[in-house]
């Protein structure tokens, strides 16, 4: 008989992560960041919660660390630590005076407060009394641990200011301990996990500690060792294949968060590729085309009572159901000024683009696909790039014309009979070009339009509705303002606005995007 027995997890179980739920962590973490080696580093500094189990990051480590040491400081005094060996070495220097007699030295009266001074000085001296001598040698032999004590006593006596006062031997122990603590604290702010001791940490900060460092190493070795992950002269990069797999999560978690009873209302005029759909059916109409489903189409034939032989006449045609796909280009302008740091924006934003992407690469590879990021001016963001790009705050200005002029560039250059142009952003344009020369302007007002940047981006909307472009877009921001100029670009061209939340811009998009794909026949 097989006997199961589940028990509460408190970290000296053996841990089993793998690679992809590691990286899943990761990549939510890079959304907000545009540099790998950032987000691996808050991976290590924060650690992660994964299937209900909990790894500790180097942070917590840390105050585990200092807690100890604070520990220490309140509990423990180390003033009188070398009481004990100073009065022994004054007993023997007064045995010493006491054997010379009328002779008393007074370099012996002169002695140093320090104790390994002290004993230094008398190195010199030729004692007279035998057992003050091996009081000296004795001492001299501890001199180097002595200095230890002062050296602390001198740099950190005033933080350890506990009841508890410590003798010489309790002292070295504490000194020792609190050596290893700071090794232990150095080593996790450079992060070289390697470098430190198993046992130190059991020994100081107890076995749960130290397990919590080997997952964490696990956890970082995992992470290295998954492929999705490279060195690029000297720095954390994506590898091709960490920005597909990236791609691959964030089309993931869209699909997931999806309605299932969204609907799309697109028409198709049926040219392109076409899917059949085997698990539904339909009676056959004339034209259709003959996908035959032979077993629907007997039984039909049968249930009229036509059994041997079988008779089937057309009205018994059962036929399966197609999805004709049509092909289309479409570039996403992806708004990357400053306020789109706000609110989750811009991830939200770079998460649909990547999902898209990976959507587009594997589902409909006929399409065109290509992202445009606009903030002082426009610039093509290529696929391998997207996981690690970010809001601009050098460049902080919205130039949506520019962003429109590339689009339209990039859709004139892969002509398709379906082209658009999806547009993100959470702001009204305020940088434009004219005659080759870039113009930036503030908003007359506050929350107001700049007037000549909307002006500039409308006609470049007009170009764009000429070449038959449909533009598509999605406000993350209600502003009236925005609203006004987005109404106005809708007017013109005809395409449509949404306003929507971050947390929802996936869902919608998607399903826009593919809606525009399919009809069933």
């Amino acid at each position: 008989m097989l006997t199961v027995r589940y028990t509460e997890w408190d970290g000296s179980q053996q841990l089993r992560l793998s690679p992809d739920k590691i990286f899943e962590k990761f990549a939510e973490i890079l959304s907000y960041t545009d540099d790998a080696g950032q987000a691996r580093d808050w991976l290590l500094r924060n650690g992660l919660e994964t299937d209900s189990i909990r790894i500790v990051g180097v942070d917590e480590l840390l105050e585990m660390v200092r807690d100890e040491m604070r520990r220490r400081q309140s509990q423990y005094n180390i003033d009188h630590a070398l009481d004990d060996l100073r009065e022994r070495l004054d007993d023997a220097v007064e045995e010493e005076q006491n054997r010379r007699g009328p002779e008393r030295s007074d370099r012996l009266d002169r002695l140093p407060r320090s104790l390994s001074a002290a004993l230094t000085e008398l190195d010199e001296h030729s004692f007279a009394d035998d057992d003050a001598r091996a009081v000296q040698r004795e001492l001299r032999e501890e001199l180097d641990d002595i200095r230890r004590v002062e050296d602390f006593q001198r740099e950190y006596g005033d933080l350890f200011d506990g009841p508890e006062s410590l003798d010489y031997d309790e002292a070295l122990e504490l000194i020792g301990e609190m050596a290893r603590l700071k090794q232990i604290e150095e080593s996790l702010v450079s992060g070289n996990l390697p470098q430190i001791a198993d046992d130190d940490v059991s020994d100081l900060l107890g076995e749960g500690a130290a397990q919590d460092l080997r997952n964490l190493r696990q956890v970082l070795l995992l992470l290295d060792g998954s492929g999705y992950l490279a060195q690029r002269e000297g720095r954390v990069k994506l590898s091709p294949k960490g920005t597909r797999k990236i791609g691959q999560l964030a089309l993931r978690d869209i699909y997931q968060a999806m309605m299932r009873d969204r609907a799309g209302g697109h028409s198709s005029d049926h040219r392109g590729l076409s899917e059949p759909r085997p698990e539904r059916t339909r009676r056959y109409r004339y034209g259709d085309p003959l996908r035959l489903d032979v077993v629907r189409t007997l039984r039909n034939a049968m249930s009229r009572g036509s059994v041997d032989p079988i008779a089937i006449h057309p009205d018994d045609f059962e036929i399966q159901e197609t999805v004709h796909l049509t092909t289309s280009s479409t570039v996403l302008l992806l708004d990357m000024s400053w306020s789109m740091s706000w609110e989750g924006r811009f991830a939200a934003g770079k998460r649909v683009a990547m999902a898209m992407e990976s959507l587009i690469r594997t589902r409909f590879p006929r399409d065109y696909f290509a992202v445009v990021g606009f903030y002082t001016r426009a610039t093509e963001l290529r696929p391998k790039d997207l996981p690690e790009t970010s809001w601009n705050m050098g460049d902080p200005f919205t130039n949506l014309q520019d962003g429109l002029r590339l689009g339209r560039e990039l859709l004139r250059r892969h002509p398709s009979p379906n082209q658009y142009m999806i547009v993100i952003t959470d702001g009204q344009p305020t940088a434009y070009f004219s005659r080759g020369r870039l113009y930036c302007e503030w908003p007359l007002s506050f929350g107001g339009l700049s007037m000549r940047a909307a002006r500039e981006t409308l006609k470049e909307v007009e170009r764009v509705t000429r070449q038959g472009i449909v533009i598509n877009t999605f406000m993350l921001d209600d502003s009236p303002s925005l609203r006004s100029f987005v109404e106005q670009m809708t007017r013109i061209n005809k395409g449509r606005a949404l306003f929507t939340r971050p947390d929802r811009l996936g869902e919608y998009l998607l399903v826009d995007y593919i809606a525009h794909k399919r009809k069933k026949v």
